[in-house]
């Protein structure tokens, strides 16, 4: 297990990449409490995810699992207690005390006063902050053999952008989605839509929220045709593919950012 529960990289760059749901690590205390197998807990994290987070020169990638504390939930619903929380599974051998809880919040509190604090440092430097936070979602819910979910309903990129201001960033999401649609994937073109299965999480609307016109946060979540959801198996050239989609994204949006210097107030 990594002892830090999450890395972080730094650069001259005003993009961050976040990867918090990469992460498969659970604290002691919680690896003895937690009876869900791997191979479940495993299916509901974001697995690979942090592949992508290269795409800028600032990035952090969470180490511990979303089933230790969620950090993309506001905080009190951060810890998983009862199968509602958890897409009705059974986590816990017996449930928490509240002191395990309150270790598992005070890392919460920890992961939200660094990422501010690095966003903060990036505003000073550059004038604004773009935060692209990575995410994958399964699309085989009812099993490894069942059809795959209704593609209508189920985009092979969805971006969550409820929570973004348009005045400022309409040009920075537009940039960033028309890249990812346009370019090509394999034979054709990534199906890449707004709002459609996720709105965007937590730590997407808090950013939006602290920052306004001066940071966003859009949540990029992939659907994981680039895996294999049931097995956990990768499919590497898929995922090398998507990142290469993602970086130049991102560089579509540094060259809106380079436009506006710093972006209005």
């Amino acid at each position: 297990m990594n002892d830090e529960p999450w890395t972080i990289a730094t650069g001259d760059d005003p993009i961050v990449a976040t990867a918090i749901h990469a992460g498969h690590d659970l604290r002691n205390e919680i690896a003895e409490a937690i009876q869900l197998p791997d191979t479940d807990r495993r299916r509901e994290e974001d697995p690979y995810t942090d592949h992508w987070v290269g795409i800028a020169k600032n990035s952090i990638v969470v180490n511990r699992s979303r089933f230790e504390v969620d950090l993309n939930r506001p905080r009190e619903k951060a810890v998983y207690i009862v199968p509602d929380d958890a897409w009705g599974l059974e986590i816990w051998k017996t449930t928490p005390g509240d002191d395990i809880i309150a270790r598992s919040l005070e890392l919460y509190d920890r992961f939200y006063a660094e990422i501010g604090a690095l966003c903060d440092e990036i505003i000073a430097t550059h004038g604004h902050v773009v935060v692209l936070d990575l995410h994958s979602y399964n699309h085989r819910r009812r099993g490894p053999e069942a059809p795959v979910d209704d593609p209508e309903l189920n985009p092979e990129v969805n971006l969550g952008t409820a929570s973004i201001d348009p005045d400022p960033w309409g040009d920075v999401v537009d940039a960033f989605t028309s890249t990812m649609r346009d370019l090509p994937f394999f034979d054709g073109n990534l199906d890449v839509r707004a709002n459609v299965k996720f709105t965007g999480g937590n730590m997407s609307r808090w950013i939006n929220a602290r920052y306004g016109s001066s940071g966003c946060a859009i949540a990029v979540e992939m659907k994981k045709i680039y895996m294999d959801e049931w097995k956990g198996d990768l499919d590497e050239d898929v995922t090398a593919t998507v990142g290469r989609l993602l970086e130049s994204a991102a560089q579509s949006v540094r060259g809106i950012l380079t436009k506006s210097e710093p972006r209005a107030r």
